[in-house]
């Protein structure tokens, strides 16, 4: 008796191997798959962490750099960039002196009033952002003449009104009528809560603070950053602004903004933006963060 199967068992036979050759080959590429991409995850998880604390270390070295003495070799936080290498990662730093910037609740109504000019071609529309500004800091609810108290707030549908008291963020500002969001973004810069100031530290301040000064445009204000970072250490001497008073480039305050970048070799980057200031507080510690953001990223 033969053992041999009938032709057409045999086709049905082989046809049953081959699907499970199929099979087996489209699960060992779905797992070899899967390990890749949990190797590649892995590996930018592993790459952003390196990165952010190498721009973390950026933060750190730039709170040792404000409390150097020697002011000779001592980093100058007008927002020029440092950097340094840190293993395998570039780490790139900028601080700037939040003296330099425009102080939402101190800032003078002639400071604030160019700064809206600089980025507006309609002087009403500036003079009522100006107005509803001091509406939000002031602690009254008399309206200015252009300004914005509750009722125009609620006439605008909005769901919430001034409170009648200081910012306690510049992204509060975002929340004063007639604020946009575009206009916001090309402000926020010049703009802080930390300073205390009425008027501004041109010697630290960032291009779009500059803009705030009488007679200055954007031209002069590169012109004077320019100037500004041809100098350091001991050697800064005092410039010119365009209407002739002379802006000291030494000194300012404890409050700085830095923003940290660290840098991989293969691209991964993260960076780290924070506000912190000087002086030893209630816990001993020798400075303070006030503000912290973050991101990560791959080249």
């Amino acid at each position: 008796m033969s053992n041999r199967l009938p032709a057409r068992q045999r086709g049905v036979a082989l046809l049953i191997v081959l699907w499970v050759l199929v099979l087996m080959s489209i699960v060992s590429g779905t797992l070899s798959l899967l390990a890749r991409a949990e190797n590649l995850e892995a590996r930018t998880l592993f790459d952003g962490t390196r990165a952010r604390m190498g721009a973390v270390a950026g933060i750190q070295r730039a709170v040792l750099e404000m409390r150097n003495p020697d002011q000779q070799s001592k980093w100058i936080a007008d927002g020029r960039g440092y950097q340094f290498q840190l293993d395998d990662m570039l780490v790139t730093v900028e601080i700037i002196d939040e003296s330099g910037k425009l102080d939402l609740n101190a800032a003078t109504p002639e400071l604030l009033l160019n700064l809206m000019l600089s980025h507006s071609d309609d002087p009403q529309q500036a003079e009522a952002l100006v107005d509803a500004i001091l509406d939000w800091r002031d602690p009254d609810e008399a309206v200015r003449p252009l300004g914005a108290e509750a009722d125009s707030y609620a006439a605008a549908g909005l769901s919430w009104i001034p409170p009648n008291q200081p910012f306690v963020t510049v992204e509060e500002l975002q929340q004063v009528l007639g604020m946009t969001y575009p206009l916001y973004k090309q402000l926020e810069p010049a703009l802080t809560v930390f300073s205390g100031r009425a008027d501004i530290n041109a010697g630290f301040a960032p291009v779009e603070a500059l803009l705030a000064l009488p007679e200055m445009d954007l031209a002069a204000a590169q012109s004077f950053i320019d100037l500004r970072e041809q100098q350091s250490g001991l050697d800064r001497q005092p410039l010119a602004l365009p209407d002739g008073s002379m802006a000291l480039v030494q000194g300012g305050g404890l409050t700085y903004s830095v923003r940290s970048r660290g840098t991989l070799n293969n691209g991964a980057f993260a960076q780290v933006e924070a506000t912190f200031r000087l002086g030893t507080d209630l816990l001993g510690r020798p400075f303070r963060v006030v503000r912290w953001h973050e991101g990560v990223g791959s080249g």
